[in-house]
């Protein structure tokens, strides 16, 4: 994502995103590296205990302790060594000048950043696999970082109902209710409850940091938890409804902060911190959560 800087913007062209974890930046935290010229040693002038080796299609594999790290590389003008994670695994980027054995001897300097990230992958890999929820009576759903139970009841008197006692949300419809009607119904709940929880929080955060925000919406958005003009209108993303409430606080305060910083500079992390001091561990959290693992609406 492009960091555009607040110096005389158009306010309709102009937004920073929070985006979920496949498109956040921070989801590649500076691990591009200048790689040294062929004539420079090599940094600390230690290698690995052994190079790396080439597999099938342009695979390579080198040994780190006791694991077999497989990646891919490709070659490109850049001027530095880059790290990127995927669904494929590790992707390395590097200048076609720097020799494999400089490669080898950056994979073993970033060996803990490699691992640590590899895991977290798996692991959301993993959380797309578990079965999803089921849209029937008893059925169970994420509601501000807890499950609650829907229940189907033709006697209720209004369309849909909330106990916080039993955390059962009932909804007026008959057992034999089409799914899709069901998910209406719940997700116009979901929508609403949205709406004035994050109405009741803006305004919190908004004057501890000393801003004024113009406006703010509901965003179904399939890539940003918010966004925040440079006018001061803010988009939240009603899914959020499904976090625990901290992690809501946490986008409000991202957003509401580029009223003060346009950017995502030190200055601006500063900002969020000063508001919202536990703003690492939301920020990893949100990134754990990836979409996949919501009700499908």
């Amino acid at each position: 994502m492009k960091l555009l800087r607040h110096t005389a913007p158009d306010p309709q062209q102009l937004a920073l995103q929070l985006d979920f974890f496949a498109n956040d930046h921070a989801a590649q935290p500076k691990v591009d590296q200048p790689a040294p010229p062929q004539s420079a040693p090599l940094q600390g002038g230690i290698a690995p205990v052994e190079p790396s080796r080439p597999l099938a299609q342009g695979k390579r594999r080198i040994q780190i302790g006791e694991h077999a790290l497989d990646y891919a590389l490709v070659r490109s003008k850049r001027r530095s060594i880059g790290f990127m994670i995927d669904d494929d695994g590790l992707r390395i980027t590097a200048p076609k000048w720097v020799t494999q054995s400089e490669i080898d001897n950056a994979i073993h300097e970033k060996r803990r950043w490699i691992f640590n990230k590899l895991n977290e992958r798996r692991e959301r890999s993993a959380r797309r696999l578990q079965p999803q929820m089921e849209w029937r009576d008893g059925g169970k759903l994420p509601y501000l970082g807890e499950d609650i139970v829907l229940r189907l009841r033709t006697s209720l008197a209004t369309g849909i109902a909330y106990d916080e006692t039993t955390r059962e949300l009932t909804i007026a419809l008959p057992q034999d209710a089409a799914e899709q009607q069901l998910k209406d119904r719940v997700q116009g709940w979901l929508q609403l409850e949205a709406k004035r929880l994050f109405g009741e929080r803006l305004p919190i955060y908004a004057e501890k940091l000393g801003v004024s925000y113009q406006s703010f919406a509901l965003s179904s958005a399939t890539t940003q938890w918010g966004s925040c003009t440079a006018d001061g209108r803010i988009r939240l993303n009603w899914r959020l409804i499904h976090f625990a409430l901290p992690l809501i606080d946490y986008v409000i305060a991202h957003e509401l902060s580029h009223l003060r910083e346009m950017n995502h500079s030190p200055r601006f992390w500063a900002t969020v911190q000063s508001v919202f001091p536990e703003f690492a561990a939301a920020r990893k959290a949100l990134r754990d959560h990836a979409p996949e693992t919501l009700p499908i609406f």
